[in-house]
């Protein structure tokens, strides 16, 4: 037996392995929070099945599930990458945990990334779960299943680059107050329940500009329509990732 046979060993673990941990307890405390779990999963679980089942918006011809059902999954990934990601990190910042993070062996763009691999994770769960629902509601889907993960991606890209930099540079009161209305003004104005067409002309152009609003209508046109790849969509998406994630990375403060 050696000298140094029992002689502790102590360093970090290698990086793979600390960013799935990290990621995994990201996961944990999303899916943990109530108040998380009531935006990603209970307030789109609700407006699909009331909407669909219930003639309040006019959502055109075809069956309402088949409007709808697109610009809920658009909503959801709009409440995990934005909204939820926003207000968790805002009070982690508040709180020293991003601090105490980044002076740990997990480097801070490691910290990031587990962050985004949550958001994923989560979002799975959310297009699973919507997906059977609508489906039990007699969803009818087409289109192509690429374009319709290019949208969600570039989406998820668009909407985490805009909820890091508001918790980086919001207080965490104004930023849970601030995701809070974008998340009720978008749902109302981004085409998810009611359709773009219901506004004057001169208020669609604008609309039509925003992430939600082309991510809904992204996926409308493949899901509902079944058209080949929403170039257009995907370059408003495209716009808002490298804006967001730009301003993000330039203007986050850790603490």
């Amino acid at each position: 037996m050696s000298a140094g046979t029992y002689t502790p060993r102590p360093g970090a673990a290698p990086l793979p392995r600390m960013i799935a941990a990290q990621t995994a307890l990201e996961t944990r405390m999303l899916l943990r929070n109530g108040e998380q779990l009531l935006l990603t999963v209970v307030i789109p679980t609700l407006l699909l099945v009331l909407f669909s089942s219930v003639d309040i918006v006019d959502t055109g011809s075809g069956e309402p599930v088949d409007f709808l059902t697109p610009g809920v999954l658009a909503l959801a990934v709009m409440s995990t990458a934005f909204t939820g990601q926003a207000i968790a990190t805002g009070f982690e910042r508040r709180y020293g945990v991003l601090k105490r993070l980044g002076a740990s062996p997990l480097p801070r763009w490691a910290l990031m990334t587990a962050k985004t691999l949550s958001v994923l994770v989560t979002e799975v769960l959310q297009v699973v779960l919507l997906t059977v629902i609508a489906f039990a509601l007699g969803w009818s889907p087409h289109g192509d299943p690429f374009a319709v993960l290019l949208l969600l991606v570039l989406g998820t890209a668009a909407f985490s680059g805009l909820g890091l930099l508001m918790a980086g540079t919001l207080k965490a009161e104004a930023t849970l107050a601030a995701a809070n209305l974008v998340f009720l003004l978008l749902l109302v104005g981004g085409g998810v329940i009611v359709p773009l067409e219901k506004f004057p002309d001169a208020v669609q152009s604008v609309l039509g500009l925003l992430p939600i609003a082309a991510l809904s209508d992204g996926l409308r046109d493949v899901l509902q329509h079944g058209a080949g790849m929403p170039w257009g969509d995907l370059g408003i998406l495209a716009g808002w990732t490298v804006l967001g994630l730009g301003a993000a990375a330039r203007f986050f403060r850790w603490e």
